[in-house]
């Protein structure tokens, strides 16, 4: 029986080298792991980014440095475009097309994303930017799951990958319909790392979200068992968004995870 990683290489060795854009999340990095190291010809392409958590820039220099990859940072420009700025339900189109755009005006190659099995199920207007772009996706045509590809990761020892929790650009944060501000979005990082290192561990946090609504800042937290958070606790994860974000946090209501709660097309929240 063929396994999942041979199914993987055997469809990029047929059909590569690719250019492959990288986000610094589990599935493109693996995916990129994985096509270099059976073809040292793939070009790796990050965008940089307000957008882009810093911690997966630093990911991705970090493997860049070694596993050799051939690497490009870029500028996609997304951040310029008044259709992205605006945050409609479709923002990602706008994200995608400039990511794409830019690639495919770097390389011959064609170009390759992370986008795997699972993604079909979801509204993901990046994957019509994909299509008009000739993106190919290899997760997808070796028919490869989000679980599968985070056990390929695990087989091939890259267990920071494999373990990696959903994180979304940072522009995910921003409710639907609100204006990206450019200036907002490093203050989003910056408070979710503070909430990492504020809140106590015994709590199980699994992941933690800093939403930027209407008229203030809110916080949802993931927890691994019941969601137990004393005034205390709600009352230093609202201290530390304050000190970051000041006045414009407003009121900092502190609720459990939902995912996609900041994701609004036509009053249903999607992710």
């Amino acid at each position: 029986m063929v396994s999942d990683l041979e199914r993987v290489r055997a469809f990029l060795a047929d059909n590569g080298p690719f250019a492959i854009a990288v986000s610094g999340g589990v599935d493109s990095m693996t995916l990129a792991v994985v096509a270099h190291r059976l073809d040292p010809a793939t070009e790796i392409y990050h965008a940089l980014s307000p957008a882009v958590p810093p911690k997966a820039t630093g990911r991705v220099r970090t493997y860049a440095r070694r596993e050799q990859w051939n690497l490009k940072l870029i500028d996609a420009g997304e951040i310029d475009d008044p259709d992205y700025l605006s945050n409609p339900a479709n923002r990602c189109y706008f994200c995608k097309t400039h990511l794409y755009d830019a690639v495919v005006g770097h390389t011959a190659l064609t170009v390759a994303s992370g986008t795997n099995l699972d993604d079909l199920g979801d509204y993901r207007p990046g994957l019509t930017a994909a299509r008009e772009h000739g993106v190919i996706h290899p997760w997808v045509e070796s028919g490869i799951s989000k679980a599968a590809l985070r056990e390929i990761a695990r087989e091939l020892g890259l267990d920071d990958l494999s373990e990696l929790p959903a994180a979304p650009c940072l522009s995910s944060r921003v409710t639907t319909g609100v204006r990206i501000d450019a200036d907002l979005l490093p203050l989003v990082d910056e408070a979710e790392e503070a909430l990492w290192a504020a809140l106590p561990e015994h709590l199980g946090i699994a992941g933690i979200r800093c939403r930027i609504r209407p008229d203030h800042v809110g916080v949802e937290v993931e927890t691994a068992g019941e969601w137990r958070f004393d005034d205390e606790t709600l009352a230093l994860a609202r201290t530390v968004v304050t000190r970051i974000f000041g006045d414009r946090a407003g009121y900092v209501p502190v609720e459990p995870y939902r995912r996609g709660s900041a994701f609004l097309i036509d009053t249903v929240e999607i992710d």
